[in-house]
C-alpha cells in the first residue's frame, strides 16, 4: 500500500503486509496468571465464517448489512446471531439472550471469528456468565471496540489470547463509494489483520509527543471500560506493555479522574509506551471550565516516567479507527519526524 502523509485529522495510513507467523505459541515467561500472550487465534482464509452477535447494545439487521456485504466481498461466510435485531430497551436482548448467543458462537467450531454488532453498554453484565472453556481450547478472533474492551481486558487477563480491537458492524459506511480513503483503509485493516498480515502504522509527529522507543504486547481500549473493570477478574495488566487509550462523550474532569485511576492503580508505572488515541470530549458546562487539555492531563500523570508517548493516534470513536491486535508484541517508535507502531 502506498505510504503518504496527511494532516492531523487525516491519519498517515501505512498498512504494510509483511509475513504471517504462527497461529499459536507460548511465551517463555508465561504461566496461567502472567497475562502474557499464549495463543494467537488462527488467521482466516477465504470460505471461513465470521459470526455476528450483540453482547451489548441494540442494532438492527438492516444496519449490519453494509458490514455483512463487505465481509462477504472479502471472501468470508457470515453467520448472524439471534441478538442482531433483538431488543430489550437499550440492550440487544436480555442478559440471558445475549449470553446464549455469544456462547453459541464461541463454542461452534465452524465459526472462525466473532464480530460484535456495536458497543454501547452491557458486556460487563454478562462477562462472568460466559464459559470460556471451549474458547480457550480453540480460540477465535473477537472483534470490536468501545464496550468490547471488557472482552479484550478479560481475555488478556485470564487466557492470554489475542483479540482484535477494531470497528464493528455499526461503523461500516452505507455506501463505500462515498467514504473517504482513511475510512476505507481503516475498515480494510480489519481484513488485513484477520488474514494474518503484520501491521505497521505511521503517523505524523505531534508537538506534545515524547520521543523514545518501546517493545511489548499491545493492550488497551476504551478508558472508561478499563476503569470499569479495574480491580476485577477482568483487570487489565499493563506492566511491560504498550498501552493505548481512547474515549468519547466524557467531560475533561471525568477524563482527568480516569487518568488518575490509571496512575494510582499503577497501570502507568512500568509501561513500554503509551498511545493516546482520539478523545471526543464533551464541552464544559458554563462556569465549570476545567482548564486543562488532554495533552496536559496525560503528561502530568507520566512526567516521572521515560517511555515514549504518542498523541492523536487514529484509534477510537472516529472514522480513522484502525485495527489493533491486542496482546500481540509491537514496537512503538516516537521521533521528531514520525511515529511508527509496528507489529513484531
Amino acid at each position: 500500500m502506498k505510504n503518504y502523509f496527511m494532516n492531523r485529522k487525516d491519519f498517515l495510513s501505512a498498512v504494510v503486509p509483511l509475513t504471517t507467523f504462527t497461529s499459536a505459541f507460548t511465551n517463555q515467561t508465561s504461566s496461567s496468571k502472567t497475562h502474557a500472550l499464549k495463543k494467537i487465534p488462527p488467521y482466516l482464509k477465504k470460505g471461513d465464517t465470521i459470526g455476528i452477535c450483540c453482547p451489548s447494545g441494540y442494532i438492527s439487521l438492516e444496519e449490519c448489512q453494509p458490514a455483512i456485504k463487505k465481509m462477504q466481498e472479502w471472501g468470508f461466510d457470515i453467520r448472524v446471531g439471534i441478538t442482531v435485531g433483538l431488543r430489550d430497551f437499550t440492550f440487544a436482548g436480555t442478559d440471558e439472550e445475549r449470553v446464549k448467543d455469544l456462547q453459541q458462537l464461541m463454542d461452534d467450531r465452524s465459526i472462525n471469528a466473532i464480530m460484535l454488532g456495536r458497543g454501547g453498554y452491557g458486556a460487563v453484565r454478562i462477562i462472568d456468565k460466559i464459559d470460556f472453556t471451549e474458547f480457550e481450547k480453540r480460540p477465535k478472533w473477537i472483534i470490536g471496540f468501545s464496550d468490547a474492551t471488557v472482552f479484550h481486558c478479560h481475555i488478556n487477563h485470564n487466557y492470554g489470547i489475542a483479540t482484535l480491537h477494531s470497528k464493528m458492524c455499526n461503523s461500516f459506511p452505507d455506501d463505500f463509494s462515498k467514504a473517504d480513503q482513511t475510512q476505507i483503509d481503516s475498515i480494510d485493516s480489519i481484513r488485513q489483520c484477520l488474514v494474518g498480515e503484520k501491521m505497521i502504522y505511521k503517523r505524523l509527529p505531534v508537538v506534545q509527543n515524547r520521543c523514545g522507543e518501546g517493545i511489548g504486547p499491545l493492550v488497551g481500549g476504551n478508558l472508561s471500560i478499563i476503569e470499569q473493570v479495574t480491580g476485577s477478574i477482568s483487570n487489565l495488566h499493563t506492566e511491560g506493555k504498550i498501552l493505548f487509550i481512547e474515549d468519547v462523550g466524557e467531560y475533561l474532569y471525568k477524563i482527568d479522574g480516569m487518568l488518575w485511576n490509571l496512575k494510582r492503580s499503577k497501570k502507568l508505572d512500568r509501561l513500554k509506551g503509551l498511545i493516546v488515541g482520539e478523545f471526543r470530549i464533551k464541552p464544559d458546562d458554563p462556569g465549570e471550565e476545567f482548564g486543562k487539555t488532554i495533552y496536559q492531563m496525560v503528561m502530568e500523570k507520566v512526567e516521572k516516567y521515560h517511555y515514549p508517548v504518542c498523541f492523536d493516534f487514529p484509534v477510537g470513536h472516529v472514522k480513522e479507527n484502525y485495527a489493533l491486535k491486542c496482546s500481540v508484541r509491537h514496537k512503538l517508535t516516537v521521533s521528531k519526524s514520525e511515529t511508527i507502531l509496528k507489529e513484531l
